[in-house]
């Protein structure tokens, strides 16, 4: 069951659903696990699906710097704004995207009700 989904941008997006990103870099924490639906920022629709499994919040620059196979930000002035690794797997990109519609004020989470 899936009822939230994720909005993320490009080239991220695609990244993650071909297995290259897996961890998806962010500001703050999140307490959720499980299954979650991959939103294409800007397109309106859920484009795949992934799990998260954990949140590393002690990373230093270092180990950012030492794990660019998991985040791929090439820009390392960006990993200063997104120190915080949530860790992603079994991505899967669907044949059928699905469309949905955005709340107003979403940014990052969207609740989509069960899929």
């Amino acid at each position: 069951m899936i009822d939230r989904a994720l909005v993320i941008a490009d080239p991220w997006i695609d990244l993650i659903l071909s297995g290259q990103k897996t961890w998806e870099m962010r500001s703050r924490r999140t307490n959720i696990r499980g299954k979650i639906g991959l939103i294409r920022k800007g397109s309106g629709l859920i484009v795949g699906e992934c799990e998260i499994v954990d949140c590393l919040t002690d990373l230093s620059f270092k180990n950012l710097i030492e794990n660019y196979e998991k985040h791929r930000i090439i820009d390392t002035d960006l990993l200063d704004l997104w120190p915080i690794a949530w860790v992603i797997k079994n991505a899967i990109k669907w044949s059928h995207q699905k469309p949905y519609k955005h709340p107003l004020g979403a940014v990052s989470w969207v609740k989509i009700g069960e899929i």
